[in-house]
């Protein structure tokens, strides 16, 4: 029997093809998906992974069989597909692993208006009833089974984005965009159609075996040939999105990265001025700047946790208008609260388009401390190492800890969080500070400590 505790993760399916995930799993999953949801339609999406359209029809028999009304929409982006949840009202599934290596594939669920489907709310559930199918056998089909519709949604994807984000007015912009050879390909030459735009495609071919750069802008080995090319055509900025495009990492006119922070409190401005005195979500390790822009701009920042369930569900909780993470996951109200990064990027072009002057200025207001980024060591006791590391900062005058997600250690000018990975025997630290000196030595000591 297939071992699913190595396939279904806190927030979604995902495993090497098709040795841990293949179409029989996948219309198992199906027809669990629509037991559990209990829905009578739903739509289905896949990236561009050779393994992806045959896993997502393998689904979809799943889902019919038990009486769901599937609705196709192929090839698409992780954010349009919430999209077609959102639009349509009915739970949804995307075929993707993301930025990860060729050989895997998985599937991202959420529920009707792109509520999220994790461990907590819907996925262990839907974990139980395959693994029942595993020895028990598949039940029969329900007397009427489902219908199966195919829906091509990328032009109303695109029209909808842009009238959330007025661009009537800025001025030409020369941009290069870094589709890594995955969905952002399929998606930027539909949404920036129309646009003054001038746009220099790199890897827009969709080929779901990354033969240029793995398709994770987070490391930055893989934005490279971006900045170079941003350098070498001297455009105003460059994009990057991850493999399924629901992330959008920001370069400046020099090559120079603008880090998710700076990104979110840009943002955090801007939908504060649709939405006057709303409130903003951040997690622990994004920048000090992002909650004081907030307040600054009248609004209530909000800390959360790492992870996008725990983004969402204070999105909700809260009525939140936006909210940002360190990993470039942008998650806006108007968008069903999921995570859209080409909903960010437009945003960017906006902001810089309405104003004169190169980004590199425009975001130096936002970009207020020198942040280290994550680093991840290995090590096999991670408890103790965390314990090791409080006890080690416990008689500092003026420091204060938290356990909110991982052990969080904050002074008048610096902070730094530790937390472990969920899947792997990592520590994961992230630093910042008033100054790159102060912050270069809290990063060497935690380290020192983490490794010893």
């Amino acid at each position: 029997m297939a071992d699913l505790s190595q396939l279904v993760k806190a927030y979604d399916v995902r495993g090497v093809y098709p040795d841990q995930l293949d179409d029989r799993l996948a219309e198992l999953f199906g027809a669990a998906f629509v037991e559990v949801t209990r829905a009578e339609a739903i739509v289905i999406g896949h990236d561009m992974r050779p393994s992806s359209p045959g896993l997502a029809s393998a689904f979809a028999r799943g889902a019919v069989a038990r009486g769901a009304h599937a609705t196709i929409i192929g090839l698409c982006s992780t954010d349009q597909l919430y999209y077609a949840s959102g639009r349509l009202g009915v739970p949804g599934a995307m075929f993707t692993a993301s930025h990860n290596p060729a050989r895997y594939n998985g599937i991202k669920m959420c529920r009707a208006g792109a509520a999220p489907v994790g461990r907590d709310t819907g996925l262990a559930e839907i974990r139980a009833l395959v693994e029942r199918r595993l020895e028990e056998g598949t039940p029969p089909s329900v007397t009427r089974p489902g219908t199966l519709t195919k829906r091509d949604l990328l032009d109303d994807y695109a029209e909808y984005l842009l009238s959330l984000v007025d661009l009537s007015a800025i001025r030409p912009l020369k941009v290069v965009v870094d589709a890594g050879n995955g969905m952002g390909g399929h998606t930027v030459p539909t949404v920036f159609a129309g646009l003054p735009l001038e746009v220099v495609p790199l890897y827009f071919e969709l080929d779901g075996t990354f033969p240029n750069h793995e398709a994770n802008p987070l490391d930055p080995k893989n934005l490279v040939d971006l900045q170079a090319r941003v350098r070498a055509e001297g455009a105003d900025l460059g994009l990057a999105f991850d493999g399924d495009a629901d992330r959008c990492f920001v370069v400046d006119e020099r090559g120079e990265g603008v880090s998710p922070s700076t990104i979110t409190a840009l943002v955090a401005a801007r939908e504060l001025a649709k939405h006057p005195g709303g409130t903003v979500i951040h997690n622990l390790i994004t920048s000090w700047s992002v909650p004081e822009v907030v307040e600054e701009h009248g609004g209530t920042p909000v800390r959360t946790r790492v992870g996008h369930s725990f983004i969402k569900q204070e999105m909700a909780d809260t009525g939140a208008v936006f909210g940002g993470e360190h990993s470039a996951h942008y998650y806006f109200r108007d968008f069903w609260n999921a995570d859209t990064g080409m909903l960010a990027a437009l945003h960017v072009l906006a902001a810089l388009g309405s104003q004169p002057r190169p980004l590199s200025a425009l975001v130096a207001a936002y970009d207020r401390y020198a942040g280290s980024g994550e680093i991840n060591s290995t090590v096999v006791d991670q408890t103790g190492r965390t314990a090791a590391i409080r006890e080690a900062f416990a008689a500092r005058e003026g420091v204060t800890f938290d356990e909110l997600d991982g052990l969080t250690v904050t002074a008048a000018d610096w902070w730094f969080n530790v937390r472990p990975s969920n899947t792997e025997p990592l520590l994961r630290l992230n630093v910042e500070a008033r100054d790159e000196a102060t912050m270069e030595e809290i990063r060497d000591e935690v380290l020192g400590l983490i490794r010893a």
